[in-house]
């Protein structure tokens, strides 16, 4: 691994620079099998099209966009500049409960990154993909694919099903090469740390984790930490934006 930094979350609230202004939007979006899904857009203060780098996070299994912690990382990202983009997977969008094959869920992620590329409107000139859990999956498993992108942004990623740490959900990962940026909780039963660490150390691009103590899979937090939901996101979204500005060509 050519360069991995490891941040820890501290107690307290986060200090943060005075977040800019955004305007929000919904659009209908194609699917990739004939359809289209909810998304929604959130653009910085200033927003010019072809200037300003995207970021697009995709839903985990059990919820849809406009999950708590989904929701604070999509807006606070473009009130920290950037061109912000969630969306609805298809299964989600109608309704369902049970999430769709991975194919089903992968093209739809192509289909929205290839809508967000292409729309004269947006045409960020570099794009990080990812999402929560099930979402972020998706996101590594189409760059482990060769699909283009600028970075992997992971919010909790789905190492091994709960108690079954036995069974990894890594070996794509060895064949991304772009950075990536993983946030992990230390009480998430989806992804040991020690695993989580040791899965890292074979990677060969550069790979940030952030450490969110006392975070489950949704980076809740007890009581016990003083900390309230805001200060995680707060902290989530702030790590987010150096890493992207530290990993992209601005």
């Amino acid at each position: 691994m050519r360069r991995k930094h490891s941040h820890h979350a501290q107690g307290g609230a986060v200090a943060l620079q005075p977040h800019g202004a955004l305007r929000k939007e919904t659009r209908r979006l194609e699917n990739g099998r004939g359809g289209t899904v909810s998304a929604a857009i959130a653009y910085p203060d200033g927003f010019t099209a072809g200037r300003v780098p995207g970021v697009i996070l995709a839903h985990g299994a059990g919820n849809d966009m406009t999950q708590p912690l989904l929701v604070a990382v999509h807006q606070g990202l473009a009130q920290h500049g950037y061109l912000s983009i969630t969306f609805n997977f298809p299964y989600t969008e109608q309704g369902r409960r049970a999430p769709d094959p991975a194919p089903v869920l992968e093209a739809c992620y192509r289909s929205v990154l290839a809508a967000v590329r292409t729309d004269t409107a947006l045409r960020p000139p570099q794009l990080v993909i990812g999402g929560k859990s099930l979402g972020g999956r998706i996101a590594s498993q189409l760059a482990a694919q060769g699909v283009a992108s600028d970075g992997v942004l992971l919010l909790g990623y789905p190492l091994h099903p709960p108690g079954k740490p036995e069974k990894l959900r890594a070996e794509h990962l060895t064949r991304i090469t772009v950075p990536m940026l993983f946030f992990a909780g230390t009480r998430d039963s989806l992804c040991t740390l020690a695993l989580l660490r040791q899965t890292l150390k074979q990677l060969v691009v550069p790979v940030t984790l952030h450490v969110i103590a006392e975070g489950d899979h949704s980076f809740v937090v007890p009581k016990r930490t003083e900390r309230t939901q805001a200060d995680v996101y707060e902290e989530i979204i702030t790590a987010s934006s150096t890493w992207i500005r530290e990993n992209l060509q601005r």
